[in-house]
């Protein structure tokens, strides 16, 4: 397999975990192969447990050592930053509930409202009977464009 198509399969993954699979494919010892590259056996164990990042000068090394394409390891800790940095963006999975009113839902649990899935009508059920800053909440929750799919004009405004 190449090594563009082993990424695409692994990418997101700590480089860390993928050197511990390698290390116990080959059966080698992590300590032993850290001092081998000179470098401390607890820097690698960080590593391989997902606590440490992967450097350039450790991943040459490593590489280096294993016969692996040079910059493998880098490109695996540049798509896993990514997809933390992906999902400290990412949307909440529900809005600030200390600005809704739970009397507004007052058929239902608040607690288990599922905030993606019933989207339309918590939208709808807010602009109906919601304040203001209710309002403005679900708005900036679920973001314009959605509200006003499900809304006319007229609706947003109130």
């Amino acid at each position: 397999m190449t090594t563009f198509k082993t990424i695409a399969l692994i990418k997101g993954i700590h480089p860390g975990f993928v050197l511990e699979r390698e290390l116990k494919r080959r059966k080698i010892a992590k300590g032993p192969f850290a001092l081998s590259i000179n470098e401390f056996p607890q820097t690698l164990g960080a590593i391989t447990k997902g606590k440490r990042k992967m450097n350039p000068n450790l991943a040459y090394r490593i590489e280096e050592a294993l016969d692996i394409e040079e910059g493998f390891f880098m490109v695996l800790q540049a798509y896993h930053d990514m997809k933390l940095e992906k999902e400290k963006h990412r949307t909440p999975e529900k809005p600030d509930l200390s600005r809704l009113r739970p009397i507004l839902f007052w058929d239902t649990a608040f607690d288990k409202i599922d905030w993606i899935r019933q989207k339309r009508a918590v939208i709808r059920r807010v602009f109906e009977r919601g304040l203001l800053r209710e309002k403005k909440e679900i708005v900036r929750f679920y973001g314009v464009a959605a509200v006003r799919s499900i809304l006319n004009e007229k609706e947003i405004r109130k």
